[in-house]
């Protein structure tokens, strides 16, 4: 493999980002310049489901590009199994050295050092925590260094994420593949709040954009969007701090950078929390890739889901995607041989419910099992043999998901249809073949 067919690839991480929090989808608070312009000069994707709207879940997905019940790290405190090889293991046998910063959330070591064994093979630069929730506060806290030892901070947690992967970026031989994951915008679970950098959430205070699936419903937005706007608009900050550590390297150019999120936020409006639901609010997130392959401002319109983010990432570093990923590398749909239409996404449930759903361009459709099986009932469970029909929205009509649709007579073909497909992911990811109960409602001769 030639010298410039292996870019340094940067992949930043954050943890229950919406995607309408960045100017490039659209919203109009103008905190994301370094991100809008990053997405100019590369790729968006306009429409990225998670696959698993869960932290531990998701991170796991996102290392091997494998869907979260093949990975057996299906809802949170699951360590990543030992035969999972992750994007570190493939990087290296590609001859990169490989780091990683900041939220880990698969050792099951929670607020304990993750042991050599237990990082993912990022064996190069380690600084991080398994749930840095445990070991920090917005302003205070500490990581753990390759020999366990406490790294701490007392400045703003991301400021403090991006100096150690400023340092990373310094140390690592090229090429190099590095992950940044931070843990903001995420609300400081001890706390119950969001907390942005001082003055930051003042400046947002006055007149806050509120998305449209947040209006007219309970929740505790009207008083956590300023705080949220403002981390928003220092993570933003942060990755121009990235990039400007890789151009002082003279690597930018020969850089891949990745950014995307784990989840998005609903504020308390669904299920009474911010995530583990199949609307919009918890599963779309931002997505850009930038750098060599990514330069001409191609977009991808389709939905896609994020599992196909890691075998896009190898993909652009010349290295072979193995067949145990369920993902696909995007590159064909960005250099245009591959139609930019008909996308769809499946998507996995777990802890507050065990459900399922699929994302098409116009219709959500979701199910659950019909008893309590969630994380916090005591029973939670991989997966169901019995489903219930429980969401679906027309997206075309009401982006917001303000009116279900499950049920409803004059849906049932689409619902059949949309039902037939998740049946078919189901079948092609989890290796089982669910009951799927369709909803009945009103008067049948109608």
């Amino acid at each position: 493999m030639s010298e410039r067919s292996q870019p340094n690839v940067l992949a930043v991480l954050t943890d229950q980002q919406r995607w309408d929090t960045l100017g490039t989808y659209g919203c109009p608070m103008d905190v994301t310049p370094t991100l809008d312009a990053l997405a100019r000069r590369g790729t968006r994707i306009e429409h990225a489901i998670s696959p698993q709207p869960t932290c531990g879940p998701f991170r796991a997905a996102f290392q091997t590009g494998r869907f979260a019940t093949e990975t057996g790290v299906w809802r949170g405190s699951i360590p990543l199994p030992d035969d999972q090889r992750t994007l570190a293991h493939h990087f290296a046998d590609a001859g990169y050295d490989v780091g990683y910063v900041g939220n880990w959330h698969l050792a099951g070591t929670f607020d304990a050092p993750v042991p050599a064994d237990r990082r993912g093979g990022y064996d190069d630069f380690w600084l991080a925590a398994d749930v840095p929730e445990f070991t920090s506060k917005p302003t205070e806290g500490y990581l753990y260094d390759a020999d366990g030892a406490e790294v701490a901070f007392e400045q703003y947690r991301a400021d403090a994420f991006t100096e150690y992967a400023k340092r990373a970026i310094e140390s690592l031989s090229e090429p190099f593949f590095l992950v940044v994951s931070y843990l903001e915008p995420h609300h400081q679970n001890d706390e119950w709040t969001f907390v942005a950098p001082e003055d930051y959430a003042q400046r947002h205070a006055t007149n806050p954009h509120v998305p449209r699936d947040l209006r007219d419903l309970p929740g505790n937005w009207f008083r956590e969007l300023p705080d949220y706007y403002g981390i928003v608009e220092r993570l933003d900050e942060c990755v121009d701090d990235l990039l400007g550590a890789l151009r002082q390297r003279n690597a930018l150019d020969e850089t891949v950078v990745a950014y995307t999120s784990d989840h998005g936020c609903h504020f308390r409006t669904r299920p009474g929390e911010y995530k583990r639901t199949a609307h919009e609010s918890a599963v779309r997130v931002p997505a850009i890739l930038a750098g060599p392959g990514f330069g001409d401002g191609r977009d991808i319109e389709r939905v896609t889901s994020v599992i196909d983010l890691p075998p896009t990432l190898l993909d652009a570093a010349g290295i072979d995607v193995p067949e145990s990923m369920h993902g696909e590398s995007l590159r064909p749909v960005i250099e245009g041989e591959q139609d930019d239409a008909d996308g769809d996404a499946f998507v996995q449930i777990s802890e507050s419910q065990v459900g399922r759903a699929i994302r098409t361009e116009r219709w959500k459709y979701a199910v659950a099992a019909p008893k309590r099986t969630g994380w916090r009932s005591g029973n939670g469970q991989r997966s169901s043999a019995e489903y219930a029909e429980r969401y679906l929205y027309d997206l075309a009509r009401d982006p917001a998901e303000q009116v279900n649709l499950v049920g409803r007579p004059n849906y049932r073909d689409v619902a059949d249809d949309l039902r037939a497909t998740l049946r078919a992911y189901i079948r092609d990811v989890e290796d089982e073949d669910p009951t799927i109960k369709p909803l009945e409602i009103g008067y049948k001769e109608y």
